[in-house]
């Protein structure tokens, strides 16, 4: 059985509203955006079945989806160096945490879109 991400792609267009991901590279954004929160989840959703969960859980999650797709192309290639900091002509970047990414399990996610998908209880490594 294949893997079936949270979005599909025409409620990423219709109901999100996105169009920052390129028509052609929308099914995989969305599918690597919904393993990531899998991995987020301690694959919760999974074993529970997105069916499952209440109707609040599945919106957020499909927002955070749909979000998570968006930071993920935008930020394509800062997420996907190699470098942790570089210099170029006395200017200087540096990559991982700051005060608005969150980078956990090797996932760079916006804080505040992590937040939104720990309202759902699901984050919690304690949880069951």
């Amino acid at each position: 059985m294949a893997y079936e991400p949270y979005v599909t792609a025409d409620y990423y267009t219709s109901v999100y509203k996105g169009s920052i991901v390129p028509e052609q590279d929308l099914e995989k954004a969305l599918r690597q955006a919904s393993r990531h929160v899998d991995s987020l989840t301690y694959n919760r959703i999974v074993g529970q079945g997105f069916s499952s969960l209440t109707e609040f859980q599945r919106d957020v999650i499909q927002e955070v989806v749909c979000q998570q797709a968006d930071f993920e192309i935008e930020n394509a290639d800062e997420i996907n160096t190699v470098l942790s900091s570089y210099s170029i002509n006395s200017v200087s970047a540096q990559f991982g945490s700051s005060w608005n990414v969150f980078v956990e399990k090797g996932i760079a996610m916006k804080r505040d879109v992590y937040a939104l998908l720990s309202q759902t209880g699901l984050c919690c490594r304690l949880a069951r």
